[in-house]
């Protein structure tokens, strides 16, 4: 190893323990890094698109998830590699910004990374690709804002919105229902929107699922369903006009936070000690009535007698609910979540037209639904989970199906937002790349410099997406890609996709399949900056295997 020495003519080291260090430089260490995302970008690569492949994952304690949503494949995966780790950051950004599109982001990315290792072959600087891709993005989101098309929508008129919602459904396993699930997501989201300020807080919808039924049986509450049953089985299970005490204080006697320890040796005095245990349940109760609770809600549990007593008081009561439920239910019922029971008052109490408790067919299950609350900002999806067709009747087969339509909701949830947040929309089926790609490829003329390589590469990696959408659909990719290309030229039709369902036409306009704007957007910018980061690589050390 060869010393480095310091203005006083001491060694000093550069790089510890450097003989057990693998060590890779410059080009090798480019295409090193291109391959590991590559290898990322190939697995997503077949579940893009209405007809896109699922992926079985199964995690280290036997649980096994079956998706085709980009963010979880990539969030479940046991990811070893740096540059794969930035991958899965990336479909987790476009995840959390948009929430659609997170296949196609790392799909995008690996071919841009494919078109960039060509061009370092040809001894491209990589920092002059970068810059090429950069002005490449810059054309592409231009062109995407000039492609679009705004819709108007209102709170009677939510048919564009479902249509777009129905686009995302579509390449989910719950496609045979993408119609009623939209409408659902749509509904849910404009319940909580503010359309003036066009803002909505997700956080106010709960997703909740339940194993059984079919899965046209899913449902939209306008308040909050609990996972929970009334505590006594005698209680009534039904209360028009409830009055909600919600309480973070347990039912129960207070323990004694000293280490002294209560001897009993007579009869008289355990008498006195459960006299005294139920006059304090009794004052208790008593409190919870004399504010006016028809109903009390509690996060902690209580003990049989304080349920006894609950019952003969006919004062109905939950326990054991959680702390988030808990604040959604404070929301919904515009109720205080109350500490101690010598803060309840009158106005602090939640106010439901309709508190009842439901149960499924022949199980023992029951939940509680809360429903026409004073403030309705908060509502329930109710999911009921099918199993893959009806052949499959096993408990698994529904878990699954339920966790799945968990995600594709969250999807369908995530793009309806966007669409109030800014209505504009381009039109899906990769027929938004191809206008993209086509722009671009003519912009490259315009570049004298090195960069109008990069640039064409740029237009090059653009057609990746709707070449993946054709080879998933089954059909042949290039040229199907190159008959759509030709007659998006031809008529200067920038609707012109890939026809995955077979329908007979590739105009995407006739087809209403619809994507967001920012999401297609924010696909190509992210997509970009990752690959400009991973090119600007060149130097990767990292410690050997031993």
């Amino acid at each position: 190893m060869a010393l480095a020495f310091d203005e006083f003519g001491r060694p000093f080291i550069i790089l510890r323990e450097q003989e057990k260090k693998s060590r890779l430089r410059g080009l090798d260490a480019q295409k090193s890094n291109i391959a590991s995302a590559k290898a990322v970008a190939r697995i997503l690569r077949t579940s893009l698109g209405p007809k896109g492949m699922d992926k079985m994952l199964q995690s280290p304690d036997g649980d096994v998830t079956i998706t085709n949503d980009g963010a979880t494949i990539l969030e479940q995966m046991d990811v070893d590699n740096q540059i794969a780790k930035l991958m899965v950051e990336l479909s987790r950004s476009q995840d959390y910004e948009i929430g659609d599109g997170t296949t196609g982001v790392v799909v995008m990315a690996g071919a841009l990374l494919e078109q960039a290792e060509k061009l370092l072959e040809r001894g491209i600087h990589p920092i002059r690709v970068a810059e090429g891709y950069e002005m490449a993005s810059r054309i592409a989101f231009d062109h995407l804002e000039r492609i679009s098309t705004k819709f108007e929508f209102s709170a009677d008129n939510i048919e564009p919105l479902v249509r777009t919602c129905m686009t995302t459904l579509s390449s989910k396993i719950v496609n045979r229902c993408k119609r009623a699930l939209a409408e659902i997501a749509v509904k849910a989201v404009l319940a909580v929107a503010d359309l003036e300020r066009k803002d909505v807080n997700l956080d106010l919808i709960k997703v909740e699922g339940k194993v059984g039924g079919k899965l046209e049986d899913t449902e939209l509450i306008y308040g909050i369903v609990v996972d929970k049953d009334m505590s006594h089985p005698q209680m009534p299970k039904r209360i028009e006009d409830a009055k909600i005490a919600i309480l973070t204080c347990p039912f129960e006697p207070p323990k004694p936070k000293t280490k002294h320890k209560v001897d009993i040796d007579t009869v008289e005095k355990f008498q006195t000690l459960r006299e005294q245990e139920q006059k304090y349940f009794d004052e208790m109760v008593q409190k919870c009535k004399d504010v006016g609770a028809t109903l009390v809600i509690c996060q902690w549990g209580f003990d049989d007698e304080a349920n006894h007593l609950l019952m003969h008081r006919n004062l109905p009561a939950v326990r054991w609910v959680g702390g988030v439920e808990l604040e959604l239910i404070a929301i919904a019922t515009g109720g205080r979540i109350v500490p101690r029971f010598q803060e309840l008052s009158p106005e602090k109490l939640g106010k439901a037209g309709l508190v009842r408790e439901k149960s499924f067919g022949t199980t023992k299950d029951r939940m509680l639904y809360i429903e026409k609350c004073a403030n309705s900002r908060a509502v329930t999806i109710f999911i009921r989970g099918d199993s893959f067709n009806e052949t499959i009747r096993c408990g698994t087969g529904n878990k699954m199906m339920i966790e799945e339509t968990k995600r594709s909701l969250h999807d369908a949830l995530c793009v309806a937002r966007n669409l109030i947040r800014n209505n504009s929309i381009v039109y899906g089926g990769g027929s938004a790349e191809i206008a993209c790609s086509i722009a671009v490829e003519t912009a490259a003329d315009r570049h004298p410099g090195v960069e109008q390589y990069a640039i064409r590469s740029f237009a090059d990696a653009l057609d990746a997406v709707p070449l993946a959408l054709a080879e998933n659909s089954g059909l042949s990719p290039i040229d199907t890609l190159t008959a759509v290309k030709a007659q998006q030229v031809k008529d200067n039709n920038p609707h012109c996709g890939i026809d995955c369902n077979d329908v007979g036409t590739n105009d995407m306009k006739e087809q209403n399949v619809f994507e967001t704007l920012i999401g297609k957007q924010q696909q190509i910018l992210l997509a970009t900056q990752v690959v400009k980061m991973i090119l600007k690589i060149d130097d990767v050390i990292s410690p050997s295997e031993y």
